[in-house]
């Protein structure tokens, strides 16, 4: 694996330091989209034909309207933040993944404040020069 991603990297004269600066802005973009809630900007950073999202609970949303429908409801919640902690991310040329602690902090429905502490991991594929999310994954923290 390492020498075809070498020969990859001479071919296209994108050096190593480079994927992962652009990976990195690209994954802060994308975060910042979220804490902003700003689904424009988000949905920029999303790949449009091949997108996937497990929730916390498990459930499982494959279909790109169901995900910007699910992102326009969240979004448009003004009671919820969220800090994130990148905690590794590992990249290629074709594809890049960061895992980050999460800490959401909401109200519930009796307006009560709370937190729940969980692992976003997140899929990246290079599509047309752009680093574009092609999977979200959520896990609750014991």
């Amino acid at each position: 694996m390492k020498h075809r991603l070498s020969r990859t990297l001479r071919a296209s004269n994108t050096s190593w330091e480079e994927y992962q600066l652009e990976f990195k802005d690209a994954l802060q973009n994308h975060l910042d989209a979220i804490t902003g809630k700003n689904l424009t900007a988000f949905l920029s950073t999303v790949q449009k034909d091949n997108i996937s999202l497990i929730l916390p609970n498990g459930k499982f949303i494959n279909d790109r309207q169901e995900f910007e429908t699910f992102h326009q409801n969240w979004f448009s919640d003004p009671d919820w933040s969220m800090e994130c902690e990148i905690l590794k991310t590992v990249v290629t040329s074709e594809m890049s993944v960061a895992l980050l602690n999460v800490l959401y902090k909401d109200l519930d429905p009796q307006g009560q404040p709370y937190e729940k502490q969980y692992y976003l991991s997140l899929i990246f594929q290079q599509h047309d020069g752009n680093w574009l999310l092609v999977h979200d994954q959520n896990t609750f923290q014991n």
